[in-house]
């Protein structure tokens, strides 16, 4: 999804048409709005009821969508525009792609790629894992599973400037990645504790999860049968990594039999434009091993790809749930034109024409459905900016679990206008229809 325009246009575009609709109905309807409105008021009931079916649609249509627009303002924000991602050949995902240590050596130090202030090139290079974690058992219920995400990294301050990140808390692991043992020690780490940095929204989830508040430094949870203890919580802003555990990269391969290899390894180059050439050059001319090469953008888009099948999947849900609205306002209209046949007579002799009166009953039927959108945009706005997370594909059939906030933007409530917009021509059109065919005189009797 993109997002180009302005939200507030987004949302204001809808409006504006609705509006020019309306004006138009009512420069044509000549029949009074007064008439209209004394109508529901006195079936103010049924009116009600039938409001409440718009407003429960609407709600939910614009929960899925802020659910949906969550996931892809992450993915979008995932992805360094100056950043290439390397991949072994084929790979469209990092979880199922493997690259030899002793044939990545030089990737580092190719052409384009940027340099710190150590004169050090930026190149994260990753082990990244997900491992399907036991949660803690409920009394009286069976024993669940979450995804953990793990990635490892050797050296932590030069992937957090690779990536973008900050420590909110606390400190990067050490250069042993164990607390307890100096570096260089060969004693067996069987026992010790995993020094880890978890995402803010991981350590959040995770802790409310299972000791009922967020995750702080030093605290401890075990994860593929090794102790690890937290010596830092890591900023991701809007970002998967902010989902994530990170941990020495040695140590990640130990526990996942990946010691000899890389998942990928990421380069920062010198601009965006660099990158997308440092891209091509590394796909089709890297000569020590096959690699697939793509910067972090076009990775991270093939999540907003997915992203936009969940979302094509709420439009059809929403429309099915629409169906109810529309056939509640459809009930209701015709409950009225069966009251109101001897007012439908009296409007024809005094001089209304055919299609005046349907505009008034269409207008009517606007009214209903203004009034439960309006609602349900109101209760739907209530979940913008609150934290949930989910389980969503990747590009080459992997998965992530990632934690984001719901946003409820200008394209959501746009959404939830033209849904409320078309549920009430369709369903006051049939209705008003009838009205329309209705005869004077019969209708007298």
């Amino acid at each position: 999804m993109k997002y180009e325009l302005p939200h507030w246009l987004s949302f204001v575009a809808p409006i504006f048409v609705a509006g020019i609709i309306v004006f138009g109905l009512l420069m044509a309807g000549k029949v009074p709005l007064s008439y209209n409105f004394r109508n529901l008021v006195v079936r103010w009931k049924t009116t009600l009821l039938t409001a409440l079916a718009f407003t429960v649609v609407v709600t939910l249509l614009i929960i899925m969508h802020a659910f949906a627009t969550g996931i892809t303002r992450l993915s979008e924000g995932s992805g360094q525009p100056a950043n290439v991602i390397c991949l072994s050949d084929g790979a469209s995902d990092e979880i199922f792609s493997t690259l030899p240590m002793n044939e990545t050596s030089d990737l580092a130090r190719q052409e384009g790629v940027a340099r710190d202030a150590q004169d050090r090139p930026l190149c994260s290079r990753e082990v990244y894992v997900f491992i399907n974690q036991p949660t803690p058992i409920v009394e009286g219920d069976r024993q669940k599973h979450r995804f953990l995400p793990i990635r490892g990294v050797e050296e932590p301050d030069i992937s957090a400037l690779v990536h973008g990140l900050e420590l909110a808390a606390g400190e990067w692991f050490s250069e042993a990645g164990v607390r307890g043992a100096p570096a260089g020690s060969q004693q067996s780490q069987v026992y010790s504790n995993v020094e880890v940095v978890m995402g803010e929204g991981l350590a959040r989830e995770m802790g409310m999860e299972i000791q009922g508040r967020p995750y702080e430094i030093g605290a401890t949870f075990e994860a593929a049968q090794r102790q690890c203890v937290i010596v830092g919580i890591m900023r991701g802003a809007a970002s998967t990594f902010t989902s994530e555990i990170w941990a020495k990269r040695q140590k990640v391969g130990e526990m996942f039999n990946k010691e000899n290899l890389y998942t990928s390894i990421v380069l920062r180059a010198e601009s965006p434009e660099v990158a997308k050439e440092l891209a091509e050059r590394l796909s089709h001319e890297y000569k020590k091993s096959a690699v697939t090469a793509m910067t972090e953008p076009d990775y991270f888009k093939k999540m907003s790809e997915a992203n936009e099948q969940l979302l094509a999947s709420i439009y059809i849900i929403a429309g099915i749930m629409a169906l109810g609205g529309v056939f509640g306002v459809m009930n209701t209209m015709f409950a009225a034109i069966r009251q109101r046949t001897t007012d439908i007579g009296v409007l024809r002799l005094l001089g209304f024409a055919r299609w005046q009166l349907l505009v008034s009953f269409l207008l009517e039927s606007l009214l209903i459905a203004a009034l439960g959108g309006l609602l349900g945009c109101l209760f739907g706005s209530l979940v913008n900016g609150v934290d949930t997370n989910s389980v969503v594909g990747t590009s080459g059939g992997g998965i992530k679990k990632v934690a984001f906030k719901m946003i409820v933007d200008g394209n959501t409530l746009a959404a939830g206008v033209i849904f409320t917009l078309v549920m009430g021509i369709l369903g006051g059109l049939l209705p008003a229809v009838s009205a329309m065919r209705l005869k004077p005189l019969e209708s007298l009797r």
